[in-house]
């Protein structure tokens, strides 16, 4: 059976730590759905890990909707999390609540997430309103990433930490079941975890939150070149697979494979009559 968002909000309020991943496909769903990760975010993210953009800001709510549709299909127990794509929600309340609606109408996510603090409060409130279960995302916040000049740790100052307190508590009133807290130093996030009443969710914000969340392809090793501080690898499938690879082209070139055991053969007695044929 699929986790509820009183499922997820009972098992923080009883002090269980929540495991979240981003998936982008129907297998890694699978395998992650199999692993029992309760909560698995369709992240914009794809952007970058999967379909080779630059950053975040190109992808397409029909990308999103294509790839969340996938993960959907692959997960039976996860709680699956829709990303809102950059211009989906910004231009206007209507807009954001028809495309939110996509992520449950067409991809069937449980959930979606979007971006932002007070400015967004009054849209969370609205989506709540209709039906639409959202998850909260301040600190560093992607989609701003031009505005705020690149990948750098949010709310370094008591000014800073107070703001994103503030964005968190508009997030929480408006509606929102958790908040996503990203690039923000440690002692900030525990501040906004005790604060708040639904859970935190950190990535690269230390300990003290409710849950922590990675992105798939990071934790498992197949971004070469991207070690921020916050990332555990817990796996190097980049090396695995890419030797895997060389091996199968060495042995290609080789005449290797296929082999005797890996080939379809014709029975003796067929064979004869082929050839007498």
């Amino acid at each position: 059976m699929r986790a509820t968002i009183p499922q997820i909000l009972e098992m923080a309020r009883a002090g269980e730590k929540l495991p979240m991943l981003t998936a982008y496909d129907y297998p890694t769903a699978r395998l992650l759905d199999g692993a029992g990760i309760p909560l698995i975010l369709v992240g914009d993210s794809l952007g970058q890990v999967v379909l080779g953009y630059p950053s975040t800001l190109p992808v397409s709510m029909n990308e999103m909707i294509t790839h969340a549709s996938a993960v959907v299909r692959g997960t039976e127990q996860a709680l699956v999390i829709g990303d809102m794509p950059f211009m989906s929600y910004q231009t206007s309340e209507a807009d954001g609540l028809r495309n939110a609606g996509r992520f449950l109408k067409e991809a069937g996510c449980q959930a979606i997430k979007l971006e932002g603090g007070r400015q967004v409060a009054p849209l969370v409130h609205q989506l709540v309103g209709y039906g639409i279960p959202v998850m909260g995302h301040i600190g560093l916040t992607p989609q701003s990433i031009h505005q705020l000049g690149g990948n750098r740790l949010q709310g370094r100052t008591a000014e800073q930490a107070r703001e994103l307190l503030a964005d968190a508590r508009a997030l929480e009133a408006a509606g929102a079941f958790s908040v996503v807290l990203e690039l923000v130093p440690a002692q900030v996030s525990r501040l906004i975890s005790e604060e708040l009443e639904i859970p935190t969710i950190g990535i690269g914000a230390g300990p003290y939150c409710d849950g922590q969340v990675l992105v798939i392809n990071d934790l498992l090793g197949m971004t070469p070149g991207f070690n921020p501080k916050f990332l555990k690898r817990y796996a190097e499938l980049g090396e695995v697979i890419q030797g895997a690879v060389k091996s199968y082209a060495e042995e290609v070139r080789s005449g290797a494979f296929p082999d005797r055991e890996h080939s379809h053969w014709m029975s003796a007695d067929e064979e004869a009559l082929l050839l007498d044929s």
